[in-house]
């Protein structure tokens, strides 16, 4: 609401003027310059640490199908339709479900056949410490 003060002839209105009103803009503009890339890094660290959970868990559940089975999984698919994983991990930097297959000779078959030995993200970016994506992952798969 409106007040009015009535001083002899003129009339005086209460509220903020435009110095004000710049002087709180600019005191907001500086908040959200802090507050925005300290999001943003807590947001991208978070995706990054999902990632690294999510391709450890496609590893531990690559070589629980070896033990199980005797083989290496032919693709990540074999690993979901055999319930070693629920559904297709997410690969969060990017939002989706595919991810680079990496396949390798299968120590256990007496044919010489290939079976997936590990995964990699299909983000061509680099993570907050400058590491290629496609180099999360343990080296020993």
């Amino acid at each position: 609401m409106e007040r009015s003060i009535v001083t002899g002839k003129r009339v005086l209105e209460k509220g903020f003027s435009l110095l004000e009103l710049m002087i709180s803009m600019f005191i907001l503009i500086i908040l959200l310059s802090i507050a925005v890339p300290t999001y943003q890094r807590s947001v991208q660290h978070a995706q990054e640490t999902v990632l690294k959970g999510n391709i450890w868990q496609i590893q531990r559940a690559i070589d629980q199908y070896t033990t199980d089975k005797g083989k290496l999984p032919k693709s990540l698919d074999d690993l979901v339709d055999a319930k070693y994983l629920h559904e297709r991990p997410v690969d969060p930097t990017l939002e989706t479900t595919e991810w680079e297959e990496i396949k390798g000779p299968d120590p256990n078959s007496t044919e010489g056949e290939e079976g997936l030995i590990d995964v990699r993200s299909t983000n061509p970016g680099e993570d907050s410490d400058g590491k290629p994506y496609k180099e999360y992952g343990s080296p020993s798969h």
